[in-house]
């Protein structure tokens, strides 16, 4: 079978648009969500597919950015589906166990899902939420590199 003859796989630009809206998602916090939800247009009717449902994942790290992994421990996690009428399906995982804050991510994932609903919603909720997101990124950057030790001076004075 020739490659000519599979089927096209999805956008790539689609996926990496959900998967940054999705990870912009996972990471506000409730008071965030609730606090844009005020300006944002309103949300489409939804129903709970699944959850929300509170358990636990394994946290793993390398030490160094570049070594073995290793288990670091547990993280709470509670995730969520919700189905819109027009059969559009959203999911999202938060952090911690507020169980409202992952069903109002996933019903702003399936909203984003809809040409419609898009543009307004990346407006008036993901892009402020991006934004906030980044200027506390390059805060903790900022304050982490001022405890940053340099071993060139040790290293010169043999």
């Amino acid at each position: 079978m020739s490659l000519a003859a599979e089927p096209p796989n999805p956008a790539p630009t689609a996926i990496a648009a959900r998967r940054r809206w999705m990870g912009i998602l996972a990471r506000a916090s409730r008071a965030e969500l609730d606090a844009l939800l005020e300006s944002a247009p309103p949300l489409p009717p939804h129903r709970r597919l699944r959850g929300p449902e509170t358990g636990l994942v394994m946290a793993r790290g390398r030490q160094g950015g570049d070594g073995a992994p290793f288990n670091l421990g547990e993280v709470t996690v509670t995730r969520c589906s919700v189905r819109l009428e027009d059969g559009t399906v959203g999911h999202a995982y938060a952090a911690g166990r507020d169980a409202r804050q992952a069903e109002l991510a996933a019903l702003i994932d399936a909203a984003l899902q809809d040409p419609g609903r898009q543009a307004a919603l990346l407006a008036t909720m993901i892009e402020p939420l991006a934004a906030v997101q980044a200027a506390r990124a390059a805060q903790d950057a900022a304050k982490a590199a001022a405890t940053r030790v340099q071993f060139f001076t040790m290293a010169t004075m043999r």
